[in-house]
Parts: C-alpha cells; sequence; structure tokens
C-alpha cells in the first residue's frame, strides 16, 4: 500500500497541476543543501588563494606590480573556468556510478568496464583516495587558522590568541562529529549563501574604483605573465591552484544531491561571487600595493563589520572542514567495501539518510593529524606550501580514470577520449610540477600522508589476498563434506546454524572446527557468503541470492553495494520471501576468528607481514561490523600464518 501511495503521488501532483511546483521546490531545496556541503572548500579559497599568488608572483620584488596582479587574476579566473566548470561541471559529473561520484566510485566504475583484473586501476583508485586523507588533514587546519587570523585586522593584540583558539575551534568541530551533521547541515546552505552574497557584495566597490582590473577576464594576461616570468610564474602557478582546491569535492557529493543542483549552484552563485570577489581583491591591490598583506579583510570596513566578518568566515571555515571530514568517512567506508582498509566501526546517524555516518577512529586519527599541522606550522601562509600537492595528485589520477570511462562506458574512440581529457590532464600535471617546487616548504605533509595511506591500502589488500589463496589450499570442497555429511551424518541439534566465509566454495573452517570439537550438526545448516558490488547502490530485491545444496544444507549470498553497510539481519528478512524460514531468535552464526602469525615465505616483506597482522588485530569485530545480534554467535579461533 505504501509503495502504491509513494509511486502514484507525482501523478496525482501532476494531474493537479503542482508536479512542476514540487520538483522546482526539492530542486531548490537540494541546490540550497549543495552550496553549504559541496562549495564550503572552494568558497572559502579567497581567504588565502589571492594573496598567495600574488605574493609568489612578486617575488623578491616586496610590493606586486599591476602586471602581477593582473596576471595572477586572469591565471586565477581562467583556472576556475577550465578547470572547475569544464572539466568537473560539464564532463565528469556525466561519469556517475549509479548516481554516485567520487574516485572510488570512479575507480569501481573503471575496474568494471576494463574487467576485473585491472591492476593499474585499483593502483590509481589507491592513490586517489590516500591523496584525500592529505587534503582532509590539511583543508581544516588551513581554512579555520586563515579565517581567525582576520582577527589581526581588527586588532594586533589578538595576534598570541590566534593558534590556541584555532586549536579548540578544530577540538570542538571534531567533539560533535558524533551526534551526526544532519541537524548541523540545515544551517549551511543559508549560511554559505550569505557568505558568497557578502564577499561577492563587498568587491563591487573597489572595482567601480579601479575598473581596468577587469582587463583580467582576457585569458592573454595570464598567457602574457607565464611567458615573461619563468620560474617565478611556474611557482606562483601552484599559489594559483589554491583557488580551484576543493573542485573535488562537487564529483565526491554527486550521490548526495544530484548532477543539477550541484550545476546550477555553481554557475548562478558559486562562481560569479567567486569572480567577483578575487577582482575585488585585484582592485585593491592595484589601488593600494601594500594591503597585499590582507586583501580579503581589507575589503571591509574597518571595525565591526570587520568583525563580523571575521565571524563568518570562521563559520563558513567550518563549514568547508565539515565537508571535507565527512569526505573522510564516506571514503573509509567505501574503502573497506572495496577491501583496501579493515574493517572499522560505522556509527549511523540518521535514520533517514544512510550516507550520514561517523567512524570514531578515522576522527580520532584526523584530529590528531589537524592539531598537529596548526601547532607545526602556525600560519595559514606556511600551511598554503603544504596545501595542493595532495589535490593536484587527486585531480590528475580523476582525469586519468575518467579517460577509460570516456572510452570503455560512453563508447567513444580512444583518440577522440583523448583528445577530450588530454587538455585537462596536461593542465592538472602542469598544477601538480608547479605545487612539487614546494615540497620542502611544506608540501612533504600530504605526500608522507598519502605514502603511509597507500602503503596500508596496498598491504591489506595484497595480505587479505595472499590469506584467501592460502586458507583456500587448506580447507576442504564444500560439495565433497556436504554429501559425506548428508551419507553419514553426526548428531543432530535443533535450530539453525549460519557458517560465515569468503569462499562458497570451500567448508568454513568454522564448520570444520564444530564438527571436530562438538561433533554434531544442526537441523538446518546455511553458508553464508558476503560480497560487495562495485556499484555504490543495489537493488534490496538483489540483496539475496538463494541455493539450495542438499536437504539440510543451504547457501546463500548476501550483495550490497559498496556505499552501503551490511546489516546482515536486515538482509536475510528478505530471505522469508525466497522461502528460507529464518527465524534469528533460534539461529547461531558461526565465525571463526584467526590468529596471524608470520611465515618463513609469505610473499611479502615481513615488515609487511607485521603491519598487515597489526591491520587484522585493529580491524572492527565481525560481528558489529555486519550487525549481527551478539548472543546469537559462536566465534571459533584459529591460528594461520602468513
Amino acid at each position: 500500500m505504501t509503495s502504491d501511495v509513494a509511486i502514484s503521488a507525482p501523478e496525482t501532483a501532476a494531474a493537479n497541476g503542482h508536479g512542476d511546483t514540487h520538483r522546482t521546490a526539492r530542486s531548490g531545496a537540494l541546490t540550497l543543501g549543495s552550496i553549504g556541503v559541496v562549495y564550503g572548500d572552494i568558497g572559502t579559497s579567497p581567504l588565502y588563494a589571492f594573496r598567495e599568488a600574488v605574493m609568489a608572483a612578486s617575488g623578491a620584488e616586496g610590493l606586486p606590480t599591476p602586471a602581477a596582479v593582473l596576471g595572477v587574476l586572469s591565471l586565477i579566473l581562467w583556472a576556475l573556468i577550465v578547470v572547475v566548470t569544464l572539466k568537473y561541471v560539464v564532463i565528469l559529473l556525466r561519469a556517475d556510478n549509479n548516481g554516485e561520484g567520487g574516485t572510488l566510485a570512479l575507480m569501481a566504475l573503471a575496474q568494471r568496464a576494463v574487467g576485473s583484473r585491472a591492476p593499474a586501476i585499483v593502483l590509481l583508485g589507491i592513490i586517489s583516495g590516500a591523496l584525500f586523507y592529505g587534503d582532509a588533514v590539511i583543508t581544516p587546519a588551513l581554512s579555520v587558522l586563515s579565517a581567525i587570523e582576520g582577527m589581526k585586522d581588527v586588532t594586533l593584540h589578538f595576534e598570541p590568541y590566534i593558534v590556541p583558539l584555532t586549536v579548540i575551534i578544530l577540538v570542538c568541530l571534531f567533539a560533535v562529529q558524533s551526534r551526526g551533521t544532519a541537524r548541523v547541515a540545515a544551517f549551511f546552505g543559508p549560511i554559505m549563501c550569505v557568505w558568497f552574497a557578502v564577499i561577492a557584495a563587498a568587491a563591487i566597490h573597489p572595482i567601480i574604483q579601479q575598473p581596468q582590473v577587469l582587463y583580467a577576464l582576457n585569458p592573454l594576461y595570464a598567457v602574457s605573465f607565464m611567458l615573461h616570468h619563468g620560474i617565478i610564474g611556474f611557482v606562483t602557478l601552484g599559489a594559483v591552484f589554491l583557488a580551484v582546491t576543493g573542485a573535488e569535492a562537487l564529483y565526491a557529493d554527486l550521490g548526495h544531491f544530484g548532477k543539477r543542483p550541484i550545476q546550477t549552484a555553481w554557475l548562478f552563485i558559486v562562481l560569479p561571487s567567486l569572480a567577483l570577489n578575487y577582482l575585488g581583491q585585484g582592485a585593491l591591490v592595484l589601488g593600494d600595493p601594500g594591503a597585499i598583506v590582507s586583501p580579503f579583510f581589507q575589503l571591509f570596513p574597518q571595525g565591526f563589520f570587520r568583525g563580523c566578518m571575521v565571524v563568518l568566515a570562521t563559520a563558513a571555515t567550518v563549514i568547508a572542514s565539515q565537508a571535507v571530514i565527512t569526505g573522510a568517512y564516506s571514503l573509509t567506508r567505501q574503502a573497506i567495501q572495496l577491501g583496501l582498509l579493515p574493517r572499522f566501526e560505522i556509527r549511523h546517524t540518521s535514520e533517514a539518510h544512510s550516507g550520514q555516518i561517523f567512524i570514531p577512529r578515522i576522527n580520532q586519527l584526523l584530529l590528531v593529524a589537524v592539531v598537529l599541522l596548526v601547532l607545526l606550522f602556525r600560519s595559514s601562509s606556511a600551511l598554503a606550501s603544504a596545501y595542493g600537492i595532495s589535490v593536484t595528485g587527486t585531480m590528475v589520477v580523476t582525469a586519468m580514470m575518467g579517460f577509460v570511462v570516456i572510452w570503455k562506458i560512453w563508447k567513444w574512440s580512444p583518440f577522440t577520449a583523448a583528445a577530450l581529457i588530454a587538455p585537462f590532464l596536461f593542465l592538472d600535471l602542469t598544477f601538480l610540477a608547479a605545487n612539487l617546487l614546494k615540497v620542502f616548504e611544506g608540501g612533504w605533509v600530504p605526500l608522507a600522508l598519502g605514502a603511509l595511506m597507500i602503503i596500508l591500502m596496498y598491504t591489506w589488500r595484497r595480505g587479505s589476498r595472499l590469506l584467501f589463496e592460502k586458507s583456500r589450499k587448506l580447507e576442504f570442497p564444500l560439495a565433497d563434506l556436504v554429501a559425506m555429511l548428508e551419507k553419514r551424518p553426526p548428531q543432530r541439534v535443533p535450530g539453525t546454524a549460519v557458517f560465515l566465509t569468503s569462499d562458497p566454495l570451500s567448508a568454513p573452517t568454522a564448520l570444520m572446527h564444530s564438527l571436530k570439537h562438538y561433533k554434531v550438526l544442526h537441523e538446518k545448516n546455511v553458508i553464508l557468503t558476503i560480497e560487495t558490488a562495485q556499484t555504490p547502490r543495489i537493488d534490496p530485491a538483489e540483496h539475496v541470492k538463494l541455493e539450495q545444496i542438499s536437504p539440510t544444507f543451504s547457501k546463500v549470498t548476501l550483495k550490497f553495494g559498496f556505499m552501503e553497510s551490511p546489516n546482515v539481519p536486515k538482509a536475510l528478512a528478505i530471505a522469508r520471501k525466497l522461502g528460507w524460514q529464518f527465524d534469528i531468535m533460534s539461529t547461531s552464526f558461526f565465525l571463526s576468528r584467526r590468529a596471524l602469525k608470520p611465515a618463513a615465505h609469505s610473499g611479502m616483506p615481513r615488515w609487511q607481514d607485521r603491519l598487515f597482522i597489526s591491520l587484522s588485530r585493529s580491524a572492527n569485530d565481525a560481528t558489529d561490523y555486519f550487525q549481527i545480534p551478539s548472543g546469537r554467535v559462536v566465534e571459533v579461533g584459529t591460528q594461520v600464518t602468513i
């Protein structure tokens, strides 16, 4: 009855002439939401991007020249048009994996297109995912620090309190993550709308005062600047990239808001506001080169208005940080489901939205890393050097995987696909090379974080595969065991036994140990395998596959999308419709808990063996991860060498 109402509601609305109104209202709400969540990062870039780029362009000269200001402005504006608008808004938003975006969703899509044996695609996915964690650490530190630094423009007496206050705000931000973002998110959109309106309005007066700043709209100024400034121009390009950091969020949040709201928000609100603000900062510096010390906050009158702007900027940077922290949770869940990380505890903070999750361990690690960065660098200018490498690296990988999708999924010829992607890839590689010049100034931080995550992901994936292959050699074929047990059954006990296994063709270790030690068999026995699909979500009707092996043995396969949290009892309830009489209170779940020991010859170096064993020990309990009632679980311990 409910489904009939849900299906017929739009038709009824359309018949009454209200269908378009409802659709427009929903689209408007999604557009507002996307402004708050998707554009927080790129929307707060004016706080530091123009200042850092012009200071880099000025070099040893100190005060910026009009040529440097117009050249940098032109580079920033055209980076926003080419990288964000053309690459992401126009092209990549179309490369969705069942409505989901992001680097790992793109990896799964490309992997499916090429075939299961695609190690290069998996490696690209691991690199892009690892680099995102570097971004997730630097964004909160840089954004909040740059906003709090605005207090120096209100009163110089505030300078000693900048770092302590930044740390306090960040600790509070991470402390409230466990409560979920649903309530806070309702305010994100309106606050960011006010932010974009204010930064655009503040720029109008300086532009009227210095109309020659509009020459920067001509791309020839960007080309001329690069041609005449040599290595300084190349260094400047690394700082210019700060203006487009956050573009990956456009793609990553595709599943939350949809393509059209994200495109509408960018084209009609975000891009015009950012362009106006950058032009306003440029006009201000053209009139007073000394204003480059803090061009953003000097757009606002001294005193009360500037103080209010610092408060609004702090709120906007907290929102930008919230978006990237939430992105780290989503990425971690995808990585777990795709077999790139061990199981971590995942808490759902909303009954209505499955995407709203909280991962305590990731939250703790991010907090420690972010606070250490603030204490280590102590200023947004120092941190700006560390920013960019992780984002440019992610963009390069995204462009490569995008080529595969355009070629294989969209069925374009390889030459046409290459012609489309090559200019963007060239631009991304140029930005990456420019950012790599800042390695010794702080750029080593995201590289070190990315390298650490790549090692962890690669070790977990390789170790899991070696363990699976080794376990398979030692295990007994399931079909042979079932035939033996049906021919000469042991003592039977009432109820149903469910044996979890990753290999449905072999007898589960828990079943073998149960027979060996208890010498009994339940009346009904189920071999349960849980699989992760290459799609973000799958139809509930496809969650369960039931196969009868013998009168007392059946095989059940539960399938979940890599964006879904596996809930075994809920999925098994679907099996009732397929004919399996499932009663959770008369069912025992048998799991094997493996104690790993390093072997002499494992296929991995000894340090990697020990790292894999440590990761395995840190993994969350399967009972909690699959949401199985702990009172119905029997764990059987086994020792395995790897």
